[in-house]
Order: C-alpha cells, then structure tokens, then sequence
C-alpha cells in the first residue's frame, strides 16, 4: 500500500511539474507562514479481528438452551477496524520557497462505534433469554503530524503531496458492556431465579508509539490569503495497549418468578466503590506466567485474583486506528 501511494505521487508530481508553463506563477507579497484548518471521514482499509473483551471472544455467537445440552445457533467472527470515523486539524505552515512546506497539525479523531463481542443464549424453542453480554468500543485520539510538502509552485490550482510520521499525544479505547444472567444460586427460594444486570465502562490506554501518514491533494486559491483544498490521505497507525481501567460500574441484582419473571424482590447489587483494585484495575503484559496476578476463582459476579489488592494482568492487545480519509479544509496564508 506505501509503495503504490508513494509512486503514485512521484508520477502526480512529475506530470504537473511539466504543465507549469500552463499557469500564472507570480510570487505573492504575503508571509511565508501560513493556517489550515481541515476536516475528514477515514475508512478502514485493513479490517482485523478485535481483541478480547475479557474473557469474551470477538465473536457474535447465539447458543439455545435445552435439558442436559447446549447448542450452537449462529456463530461469527468479529472484524473491522478503529480507523474509520470522523478527524478534525489544524496545522500551521511554513513556505521554504515555492516547491517545499513544512507543516505541523494537530489532529482529533474520534473512531465509529464497533461491536466488539456479542454472547447470547436462549431457551430452545422460544425466544426468551438466559443471558447475553453485548461490548461496543470506539477511540478517541490527539495526535500531533510534522510533514512535509512538496508541490510544482501552481498559482491557481496546485497539487501537492504531503507525507511524515504521526505522533499520538493522547489517546482511550472506550469499551462499553452491558450485560444480564438469569442464575439459581443456593439458598433462593423454590421456583424463583435471580436476574443479574450489569453495565461498565473502561477505559484503555496505549503504549507510545509512531505511525506513518501521506496524502495526495489538490489546493484551489479563491483569493490573495485564502485556498480551498482536498486531498486523500492514508494513516497507519499502530497502537498496543497499556492498562485499563473500569470507570463506571453498576450491578443489580432481582429475585423473579422462575415461570411468569413477576418482580418478586430487588436484592443486593455492586457499584464501582465495591470492585477490588485487582477487578478494577489492569496491566497489560506480552506473557503471562506465574508472577502475573491472574484469576483464580468467582464468586457469582465478583473475580477473585491471586492479589486482590494490586493491578491484575492480562495479555497484550493490539489495533490499528490507521485509514484512507477524504479531507477538505481552508487554508489562510499570514
């Protein structure tokens, strides 16, 4: 893909270079500083299969329920990409002469919301639920792209192609879970059932890392000071994960009629102050061994770890939030 764009501009380059005679090149009086203020939608142009969500798999699986068997329905692997959503920059530019910029943008960019796990299990031939745990997540990122840009020089319609690194600054992986089960613990009474229903947040952060950005665009000037431009442009933006951490937690808990699920009464529920620092808490690690604090039993919804009192650990993952964009902006010459 790099070496296809790459040539692509070197051609795009070398066609308009040799109509320069075409167009009016006078120089302009005004600074060689100059603002861009843009504004794009990316799509993903290499979908991957999403991490874990826990111990869910990226999967969209739809298993029934029936005496003494559990069948498989429907079963599909979870693809896509956290490169495709909305961006928005400013950059500020400087002119070394009429062929070479270089240019400084800051850039937001907040991703589509995508289905990371879906789990949902069925009474055999009826339509009622035992359970089911549904995750979306989505990124949000500032990243800061020095580049440079080269150009023939054109008065009124200038190509150009721009190409550098990118620099994330900040950056979340937001994932948002709800979740219900209908269990039969010991100790309710007979022909009841608790249903559990639970909604959290967490939040993941991203090792640092350097990414890759080029584009090919086209700058129309509508007056002295202002152009109008588009281009397309393509990022490849690797990310892997850091920690994470739950930041909104709600747990309920109701005792219902096993037949009718009438009410029967609300019990005891969780909150985030009531989740250990290891539940709450995790760092990522490329191996997990004996040292890493891990699980080793549940109680009904609560994780019991190896330390309950630090981080627990879980393996590496990793994303892209890289694309093909279309962006379209203004740019103001000072």
């Amino acid at each position: 893909m790099k070496k296809l764009f790459l040539l692509g501009a070197v051609a795009m380059l070398l066609i308009v270079t040799h109509s320069t005679h075409a167009q009016d090149n006078s120089s302009s009086s005004h600074s060689k500083f100059y603002l861009k203020i843009a504004g794009g939608y990316f799509f993903s142009v290499s979908p991957g299969q999403f991490p874990n969500v826990g111990p869910y798999p990226p999967q969209d699986l739809h298993t029934e329920f029936s005496p003494g068997r559990m069948d498989t329905v429907s079963r599909k692997v979870l693809t896509g990409s956290y490169g495709e959503g909305f961006r928005g920059g400013l950059s500020v530019g400087y002119n070394i002469n009429k062929y070479f910029a270089v240019e400084g943008t800051f850039n937001y960019f907040h991703s589509k919301k995508n289905l990371m796990t879906r789990q949902r299990a069925t009474v055999a031939g009826s339509a009622r639920e035992l359970g089911h745990v549904e995750s979306h997540g989505y990124v949000n990122a500032i990243d800061f792209a020095p580049s440079l840009v080269v150009s023939p020089g054109l008065e009124k319609i200038n190509p150009y192609v721009r190409f550098g690194v990118v620099v994330p600054l900040w950056g979340r992986l937001y994932i948002e879970t709800d979740a219900m089960q209908t269990s039969s613990p010991a100790g309710i009474p007979t022909g009841t059932a608790v249903v559990t229903n639970i909604s959290r947040k967490e939040e993941i952060k991203p090792n640092p890392t350097i990414g890759f950005q080029g584009a090919l665009g086209v700058s129309f000037r509508v007056s002295p000071r202002f152009d109008v431009f588009v281009e397309t442009e393509y990022r490849n933006v690797p990310v892997r994960s850091k920690e994470k951490e739950i930041t909104e937690y709600n747990e309920t808990n109701t005792l219902v009629n096993a037949t009718t699920g009438a009410v029967v009464q609300a019990l005891p529920g969780r909150t985030i102050g009531d989740l250990s620092v290891a539940e709450k808490n995790t760092e990522y690690q490329t191996t997990l061994d004996q040292n890493s604090n891990t699980p080793v039993n549940q109680q009904g919804t609560k994780v019991i770890y190896k330390d309950n009192n630090r981080a627990s650990n879980d393996l590496k993952s990793y994303i892209n939030i890289g694309g093909l964009g279309l962006n379209a902006g203004l740019k103001f010459r000072l």
